[in-house]
């Protein structure tokens, strides 16, 4: 089914990809939003652009253009989602993140195609002419095509699921709502869509957030979540090592029994998306059983992301561990398609079967074979630098009693 899907999809962007030698002649659109809307956040907060995503018209599989978690699954390359984000238009209109108390016309019709579980029909007419232009960005997911809004209005009609509804209605934190939302199986793509337009939170302090802090706040809301009880679990038995590739991103995620600690480093090899030069470039956060009280400027969004799948692996296993996570983003990550490229990759590494070993040594000489053979990379330059390696070897801990 997803190859099907995928290339009915990209075999319409092509048949039509004319329109977007023509943006000109675009003034009114009759479409379908997947459903999905986007929050700016390069204007001066508290002013934002909102921007409601829909293709150039009407698609029953409106919904592909924006679903993450479904391209990862059926393995789309880079550049079918770069195809899929160009056909996007972001329809925009400049509010502040406190217009959410005011009921707005634009604002409310925003959030009603955000809280939507299905595709949306939409009118929409523009006040300019569609400008074309992909940025680079470490979180975000590319779009192609933007333009100011002049008018706009939904034409279907929209379904809510009521737990979404129960979560916007009840006067509760946004942190509670999501994890709530998440608990009932909800997707941290659905939940950061939905915390992004102001709907979740207590009533004097629902605001619009801009996406790209959205998507970093959820995952480290549905983390901390989790982290909450994997440091109460009984440690991992054996010394784990997992590894997983997607799109160019690869990761070795080495378990070592004790307690919850968790070390990323991410190494960008001379070529890939976010390293033109011909030097090795890598940068490094970790926390520790308490967690962390700062953000992960190093790492940024790519450090939660990561760190997720992890804890939920964990979770589901009832087990905690130590864990350090090395990322290597290869060449053919030619382009960059945000922090989602991350957490699916982390996904596949969990997913994939695990390495079980008996000893410390034997996992990270294991590891280190990988890199090797792989990369002709020897994890050992980072092995060296592990602060988390550090403490294992060093701290003395109530096992070594037994």
């Amino acid at each position: 089914m997803g190859d099907n899907i995928r290339f009915e999809v990209v075999k319409k962007i092509a048949e039509t990809s004319f329109r977007t030698r023509k943006l000109d002649n675009i003034s009114k659109l009759d479409s379908s939003s997947p459903p999905s809307v986007f929050i700016g956040s390069k204007l001066k907060y508290p002013l934002v652009n909102v921007g409601i995503m829909s293709p150039l018209e009407k698609d029953e599989n409106a919904w592909v253009y924006d679903d993450e978690k479904y391209w990862a699954d059926n393995n789309f390359e880079i550049s079918d989602v770069i195809h899929l984000r160009n056909s996007l238009l972001n329809s925009r209109f400049q509010s502040k993140v406190t217009d959410t108390r005011l009921n707005k016309k634009f604002v409310n019709l925003a959030q009603d195609i955000a809280v939507a579980s299905k595709p949306v029909d939409v009118e929409i007419e523009l006040k300019n002419r569609v400008r074309f232009g992909r940025n680079k960005d470490q979180i975000l997911t590319p779009h192609g095509m933007r333009a100011p809004l002049k008018q706009a209005k939904v034409t279907s009609n929209v379904k809510v699921d009521r737990s979404v509804d129960k979560a916007i209605n009840d006067d509760i934190k946004a942190n509670q709502a999501v994890t709530m939302l998440y608990d009932r199986n909800f997707t941290e793509y659905t939940l950061n869509k939905i915390l992004s337009v102001g709907v979740l939170g207590l009533k004097k302090n629902k605001r619009l957030v801009p996406t790209r802090w959205s998507i970093t706040a959820t995952d480290d809301m549905l983390g901390k979540h989790l982290w909450k009880e994997v440091r109460d679990f009984p440690w991992i038995r054996d010394f784990e090592l997992h590894f997983g590739e997607f799109m160019g991103n690869s990761y070795l995620i080495l378990m070592f029994p004790g307690v919850w600690s968790y070390e990323l480093f991410e190494l960008y090899l001379p070529g890939s998306s976010w390293n033109p030069t011909t030097q090795l470039k890598a940068s490094t956060d970790m926390e520790t059983y308490n967690g962390r009280k700062s953000y992960a400027f190093n790492t940024v969004g790519g450090y939660y992301a990561a760190r997720l799948p992890i804890l939920k692996y964990l979770h589901g296993k009832r087990r905690q561990a130590s864990v350090l996570a090395v990322r290597i983003e290869g060449p053919s990550y030619w382009a960059a398609l945000g922090v989602w490229v991350v957490r699916e990759s982390v996904k596949k590494a969990m997913a994939n079967k695990t390495m079980k070993f008996n000893s410390r040594k034997e996992l990270i000489e294991s590891a280190k074979k990988i890199g090797k053979i792989k990369f002709k990379f020897d994890y050992e330059q980072i092995f060296q630098q592990s602060k988390l390696l550090k403490q294992l070897k060093t701290q003395t801990n109530l096992g070594q009693f037994f």
